[in-house]
């Protein structure tokens, strides 16, 4: 393979966020070049992991309509609110508990409709995410935007595969197995190229611009357990293997500003048998969601958390945390038959983990529960939870009263035979720490000035999370701005080149 010595524009990385910048950039003009470390085979980053869901700023039925593909009756049976821009600011802004960066929440908020349609335009396909909105007693499907309004078809791995046919179509060259060590920088300390090495040789690529979109370092257990903490090194990985920090080291080496939480990460619950990285063929398919129509316990036989504190798309981004501060890093949800059949279709995969027995007591011995403490544990549940109606579109306020913990919303009872559990672990998605960036995702020095030449992106980027997300604002963060750094660098380079025309 030949290294190219300079493009206008080099892309560090081959998931969501880097492709979007890269075909921003080429849209600007600018010869553009995509460095990745992995092989083709294993391309794609944390984006192919992902289920696909879009967060994004809507105004009615036409808005949907415009990015997604509705049948006659799926349009019949929708209705489509409002989700508007100040909504899903506050949205962020409730999760993270006020700690994000304001002027990175504007501009993800406002830039995400005008991205969704970008996205369609260069060949995404979506479809409306029925699964996260329940029916009315009529059938009717309100969509209010508590939850994204759609989701990629084909998942993260259609998104994926859509945008590379787009990069192939657009002809922008993709250097695999060449991995980005350190970046180039000029006597002012501007960024003019990265260093590369392939096949175990150094090579310099000159550039006017370099986008890092390489993600954070969740696949470190190294640097997990230095900066996530106790028992992180632990965790199991939900995405890519090659997600070890990279880009974050290289920006911070050039006096790059480290910004964000950097003790934090969204993590789920996952099952117990997942794999140590994520597994391309099966996806997002190991994450276990449904826990609020349940109950979760360690294997004290104690509930340790509330499983109905907010909509599961609000609170599975960090009950990973929680599982993994329980003994042996495990826990177990269990649901009784009538709770089964409205479990994600998840809970259904061939190679999942399920116990399932006729009685609690059983359960618990098969399980390795404490079995007097499980016992009790479902009796005291079930006496709490009261006669109040349940309604999962909603939260319906059926709660458990003064149990400790509460059971906020949905505490139905578990009473019909027979019960499953469903062991889980700790899954690591990404983290939250990285570099500061500027709302045109120029990446800020330490001093406090944009690094002229230096753009960042996607999952490295700090300060847009903390603590929590929202669902489906990972994957459009990462389109919103990978769009706007490969529009700002393309238009760099232009300006380079047009000054240098004028000299």
């Amino acid at each position: 393979m030949q290294i190219p010595e300079y493009a206008d524009v080099v892309v560090v990385g081959a998931g969501n966020a880097a492709l979007c910048s890269a075909l921003s950039a080429a849209e600007q003009g600018a010869s553009v070049l995509v460095v990745e470390r992995t092989s083709r085979a294993d391309r794609g980053g944390n984006g192919i992991f992902t289920g696909g869901f879009m967060r994004f700023a809507f105004d009615g039925i036409d808005d949907l309509r415009a990015v997604a593909d509705l049948s006659a009756a799926e349009e019949q049976n929708l209705a489509v609110g409002q989700y508007t821009p100040e909504a899903f600011f506050v949205d962020v802004a409730e999760v993270t508990d006020y700690r994000a960066d304001p002027d990175l929440v504007e501009a993800l908020t406002t830039r995400s409709n005008a991205t969704v349609r970008w996205l369609k335009s260069v060949g995404v396909r979506f479809l409306p995410a029925l699964g996260l909105h329940p029916a009315d007693d009529d059938g009717r499907v309100p969509m209010l935007g508590h939850a994204p309004a759609v989701e990629v078809s084909g998942g993260g791995a259609g998104l994926i595969d859509a945008l590379y046919r787009r990069v192939d179509a657009v002809g922008l060259p993709v250097l695999y197995r060449t991995r980005a060590t350190s970046l180039v920088t000029n006597d002012v300390g501007d960024v003019v190229g990265v260093r590369v090495r392939h096949d175990r040789t150094e090579y310099v690529i000159g550039a006017k611009a370099v986008i890092l979109a390489s993600g954070g370092f969740e696949a470190s257990a190294e640097l997990r357990a230095r900066y996530l903490g106790s028992n992180w090194d632990l965790a199991r990985v939900r995405g890519a293997s090659s997600n070890t920090g990279d880009g974050i080291r290289m920006a911070l080496d050039i006096g790059g500003q480290a910004f964000g939480n950097w003790s934090g990460c969204h993590s789920a619950p996952v099952d117990v048998n997942s794999p140590a990285f994520g597994d391309p063929n099966l996806t997002d398919a190991f994450t276990r969601r449904s826990y609020h129509l349940g109950i979760m316990v360690n294997r004290e036989g104690r509930r340790f958390l509330d499983e109905g504190a907010d909509f599961e798309a609000r609170t599975y981004s960090f009950y990973g945390k929680e599982i993994l501060q329980q003994p042996g890093q495990v826990a177990y949800q269990i649901f009784d038959a009538a709770a089964l059949p409205h479990l994600r279709p998840e809970y259904a995969l061939r190679q999942g983990t399920r116990i399932q027995k006729d009685t609690i007591a059983a359960l618990a011995d098969a399980a390795a529960i404490n079995p007097d403490q499980l016992r009790s544990t479902v009796a005291e549940f079930n006496a709490a939870t009261g006669d109040a109606p349940f309604d999962p579109r909603v939260k319906d306020g059926k709660s458990t009263g003064s149990l400790h913990p509460p059971k906020s919303n949905w505490a139905t009872p578990i009473i019909t035979p027979p019960f499953t559990a469903f062991p889980v672990t700790c899954g690591i998605t990404f983290t939250y720490g990285g570099v500061r960036i500027n709302s045109d995702a120029q990446v800020m020095h330490e001093d406090g000035y944009p690094v002229t030449g230096l753009f960042a992106a996607g999952e490295m980027v700090g300060g847009l999370f903390w603590g929590n997300y929202p669902t489906g604002g990972g994957v459009i963060s990462g389109a919103v701005f990978g769009r706007t750094a490969g529009t700002h660098a393309g238009r760099l380079a232009a300006h380079s080149e047009t000054q240098s025309s004028a000299q």
